[in-house]
């Protein structure tokens, strides 16, 4: 029996929107989604972005099902509000397409006890966010565009109001975490506008319950390594291959940030991942032609984020009906190119810089609504000149970052060293110098130690170096070139991964689900 569409209903009046920090939900219920919220100041939803993925994750399944309108309506009115453009003014002019600011809490009052010991979430939540997520939307709903932000990100944060205190601050340097704490989502979307030069049109906001929630109302989200990862913080335990992880796996999964020296830089590629996974699953696999299956998903998703007051269900049906024939191929990811990983400011300590030039042209693209993602058709191969074989290294060279230093009295031969391993994908910083001594006979890698698997990738391209660990010298690795030096032997990840740190360029959803 074919059902007819709901009929729309009649526009309300546009209800005034609650202070900044208001516990209040659209049609004045309380705001808590579960358990009891302390008063005063402690009461505001502190944000980690441990689990910014989960907004890209709501997002996903609301735009990507093709939920119909009377399940969408349905559940529209229990979407909890936060104010995030009250009073907001200079904002960059609109964009082609549509913009979300995701960012996620580690509110965890609908967990058990056990559930709280076997995900290792027993900690005192924090009162900022760890990192954010832009993700544009193309005005022809083909394409969707996914850009990390570290959480460490260098920014002078604009003029505010204290959220709670109602306190006034000046322009002053911190990391985009704090924006949250200082000010709130207004502050959070302020000072990414400020960074980016992109509109923000919508902001949504997810806790760790509601991650949970939703992967296992989708029936759980499967990942794939090429090495086991292990996590004492997190509790996470997979081996090699492919995992079909829970909502509390995945969770895991998309926090952890001790497994390698990479920390946030490899946390981003695995959330990312999990992202594109997802998108793989709900497009793939039978989701979206269950009525019911994805009446109990929306009610789900929609019954668990926050979202600022402007975004309807009405909205919602809108991206629903533009993205029917979404698919893996159809998302891209990225994050925002890093010129400096330990750049220092003085009241506020190391922080990761942007490379400005790059990053430009990467929030170019968003405002011009561009795809970032370009794939170049490989050259036929002939029998005169067959490709070089490349070697699988393990951790992917476009994150790996590095210097390179003449050793030699050959006149250019750093030059040429920087551009070989550029080309072969990792982050020179092109700018390569003369060591202070020109007899080196052989060439040498120094390494933090913290980073020894980027290492050992670069190691990969440069046969015969020698490996040196230099405790403290941080990601950046320091190549000095030897007169033994015979060429760069071509690498390629044995476990390919969105770019992170060089901002080389983006990958699409289908190059990085399981195989």
């Amino acid at each position: 029996m074919t059902v007819p569409p709901a009929r729309p209903p009649a526009t309300p009046p546009r209800r005034p929107r609650p202070p900044i920090g208001s516990d209040r939900r659209a049609g004045g219920r309380p705001g808590p989604r579960s358990g009891k919220r302390p008063a005063g100041p402690d009461a505001r939803r502190p944000v980690r972005w441990s689990t910014r993925i989960a907004g890209g994750l709501a997002l996903a399944i609301i735009t990507t099902s093709g939920v119909g309108h009377a399940v969408v309506s349905g559940v529209g009115d229990d979407i909890g509000r936060v104010d995030a453009f009250g009073g907001m003014h200079d904002r960059p002019g609109r964009s082609t397409g549509v913009n979300f600011l995701l960012v996620g809490t580690d509110g965890r009052d609908g967990l058990d006890r056990d559930d709280k010991e076997r995900y290792h979430l027993g900690g005192a939540p924090c009162h900022c966010t760890d990192t954010i997520m832009l993700v544009h939307l193309s005005a022809d709903r083909s394409r969707v565009s996914v850009v990390s932000i570290p959480r460490d990100s260098y920014v002078m944060l604009p003029p505010h109001d204290e959220a709670f205190s109602g306190a006034k601050h000046v322009s002053h340097p911190a990391k985009i975490n704090a924006a949250y704490a200082d000010g709130g989502p207004r502050l959070t979307v302020a000072t990414v506008e400020q960074l980016t030069g992109v509109h923000i049109d919508h902001y949504l906001e997810v806790d760790f319950t509601s991650f949970m929630k939703t992967v296992d109302v989708v029936g759980g989200v499967q990942v794939c390594t090429v090495r086991p990862l292990k996590d004492s913080y997190t509790g996470l335990d997979l081996p090699v291959g492919a995992s079909t992880l829970n909502g509390g796996q995945a969770l895991q999964y998309v926090r952890s940030r001790h497994l390698d020296g990479a920390s946030d830089l490899g946390r981003m590629q695995r959330q990312q991942r999990f992202l594109a996974e997802l998108i793989h699953k709900i497009t793939g696999g039978g989701l979206l032609t269950d009525p019911l299956k994805l009446s109990r998903i929306a009610s789900t998703v929609l019954g668990s984020v926050r979202a600022d007051q402007d975004l309807t269900p009405r909205d919602l049906i809108a991206l629903a009906q533009g993205l029917r024939g979404f698919s893996p191929k159809s998302s891209e990811f990225t994050s925002v190119p890093i010129g400096d990983m330990g750049y220092q400011v003085k009241g506020v300590g190391s922080t990761v810089k942007w490379d400005d030039a790059k990053a430009g042209r990467l929030w170019t693209a968003i405002r011009a609504d561009q795809p970032l993602a370009v794939r170049t058709p490989a050259a036929p191969a002939t029998a005169a000149k067959r490709p070089q074989r490349q070697v699988a290294v393990d951790v992917d060279p476009r994150s790996v970052r590095v210097q390179v230093d003449n050793g030699t009295s050959v006149t250019g031969l750093g030059g040429r060293v920087d551009r070989a391993l550029r080309a072969t994908g990792f982050a020179t910083t092109g700018t390569p110098a003369n060591a202070s001594a020109h007899n080196a006979t052989h060439t040498v890698i120094r390494f933090d130690p913290r980073w020894d698997r980027s290492a050992k990738s670069l190691a990969a391209a440069l046969p015969g170096a020698e490996l040196v660990q230099v405790p403290g010298q941080g990601p950046l690795m320091k190549v000095t070139v030897g007169a033994g030096f015979k060429g760069v032997t071509p690498i390629r990840a044995q476990d390919p991964a969105p770019a992170v740190s060089n901002g080389a360029g983006a990958v699409t959803g289908d190059q990085v689900v399981c195989p």
